[in-house]
């Protein structure tokens, strides 16, 4: 049997694993980077004198307002559960960012943030994490369905659309599937079903809907702004409404295409080097562009949350 203090110093051993293997994947993206050494991207920063204290204080405003609003986001939607405070709501979510960075899509997302709460409530935030998920997911796919759209129009993208029936064929079918195992399917794992999914969403304080669906709308804004700005202070002369055409054409791609965060990067790098190539910023800015976007939005929250980790304890009564 083990004592209460072995059984500590083993927790405390795997917050400390989690938090050595996000670093390491930091580390890994920045040091292997074929495309962008980290030296080629200070060279460049310097070049374009963009370390200035006036554009370091605003890119940290920028990442502080798109935090703020996920952190809000998550305070709204599990409010009708359990009612937190605003730090609680910022513990949780840089906490589970920093658990989630190397897993597929962040999906250790959701038992992160389920590990904050007692097991009768668990279930129910796994759901509203979905929830979370799926409304910014929508924000980004009717943006990005906008972005597409001007983007196809605006510059000559040679697209064989025979090429793509079958691409579409395959989407209409997974689509009628999920439209069926929605409507009419049982089929549950561990006790999560479709049918108890459509319920949560159904279910759930409109109000509350509302309020995180605007949320998500504002993060969506702040964060394609601050990549516009990043490439303005680069010296790039591209006009806002070509410059979001592409950038929201980047995210809506870059979402569908299944990543763990390790290579989040070079997905939208490479998405991205093929929008902007249309508009003719060159490769480095682009990258230089991406890089920073990334390290300002999940490597600078993902440093901060490894405290969280390491001082995350299981709460009480979880049986």
């Amino acid at each position: 049997m083990l004592t209460h203090k072995i059984k500590q110093f083993f927790f405390w051993l795997i917050k400390l694993g989690l938090v050595i293997v996000a670093f390491y994947f930091i580390y890994r993206k920045l040091t292997d980077n074929p495309n962008l050494t980290l030296k080629d991207l200070f060279n460049f920063l310097h070049v374009k004198k963009f370390l200035s204290f006036e554009n370091v204080i605003f890119m940290f405003f920028l990442t502080s307002i798109n935090w703020f609003l996920e952190i809000k986001k998550w305070q709204i939607l599990v409010a009708p559960i359990t009612p937190i405070r605003f730090i609680t709501a910022y513990q949780q979510c840089l906490g589970s960012l920093t658990a989630s960075l190397f897993t597929p899509n962040r999906i250790g997302e959701y038992g992160a943030k389920a590990m904050y709460y007692t097991l009768n409530h668990r279930k129910h935030i796994l759901r509203i994490t979905l929830i979370g998920n799926v409304l910014q997911m929508t924000t980004t796919t009717l943006f990005g369905l906008i972005g597409l759209w001007a983007f196809t129009t605006t510059y000559p993208v040679n697209i064989n659309y025979y090429k793509l029936v079958p691409f579409i064929i395959t989407f209409i079918i997974l689509i009628i599937l999920l439209i069926f195992l929605i409507k009419y399917s049982k089929f549950s794992i561990r006790g999560f079903s479709f049918e108890k999914m459509k319920r949560s969403f159904l279910e759930f304080p409109v109000t509350n809907m509302r309020i995180a669906f605007f949320l998500s709308l504002a993060r969506y804004i702040v964060f394609s702004f601050q990549f516009f700005v990043i490439l303005r202070f680069f010296g790039t002369e591209i006009s806002y409404f070509n410059a979001m055409t592409a950038i929201l054409t980047m995210y809506f791609l870059a979402s569908i295409v299944p990543s763990v965060f390790i290579f989040d990067v070079v997905i939208k790098g490479s998405v991205a080097l093929f929008l902007f190539g249309f508009t003719g910023i060159n490769e480095i800015t682009v990258l230089s562009t991406i890089t920073l976007m990334w390290l300002l939005n999940f490597v600078l929250p993902g440093i901060l949350g490894s405290y969280q980790v390491i001082r995350f304890n299981l709460p009480q009564n979880t049986h």
